[in-house]
């Protein structure tokens, strides 16, 4: 019997090497801080300033916005850095009221744009039936 040789049971390691998975990590973090600012999509306002408090939202809402200029946008579908008639911005609240129709409209309006054409956005959204209106500001300070 001395050729036999007896086995002795290897210990189970129960160790996982999680240095690969730090590795991965730390590089999705980069590339995620990268693309971030990149996602923010939107159309450039100067924004009068207000101390308010801000209001808890529960799902994306809908940005219509006036520029200085007076024209519109709405931050959805395709075109939605481009310039909107009244009408077409009337039209895809109708579409969105229809598809959720509690979807909160908010309404950013530059500081310089006449109040009239903020007061006509509001009319043709409340003739559109929408019943969650908000209106953008900044806190003082803030530029």
């Amino acid at each position: 019997m001395s050729g036999l040789k007896v086995r002795t049971p290897r210990k189970v390691m129960a160790e996982i090497n999680v240095v690969p998975y730090i590795d991965v990590m730390l590089v999705l973090l980069v590339i995620f801080m990268a693309t971030a600012p990149m996602m923010t999509q939107g159309v450039s306002v100067d924004l009068p300033q207000t101390s308010s408090a801000p209001i808890a939202i529960k799902e994306e809402p809908v940005m219509i916005t006036v520029r200085a200029d007076g024209s519109y946008f709405i931050n959805v579908g395709e075109d939605s850095n481009s310039a909107t008639a009244l009408e077409t911005v009337k039209e895809r609240v109708l579409t969105i009221r229809e598809q959720k129709p509690n979807t909160l409209f908010l309404v950013q309006g530059d500081q310089k744009v006449p109040y009239g054409r903020v007061v006509t956005l509001m009319s043709e959204l409340q003739s559109a039936g929408v019943e969650n209106v908000g209106l953008v500001t900044e806190p003082p300070g803030r530029s």
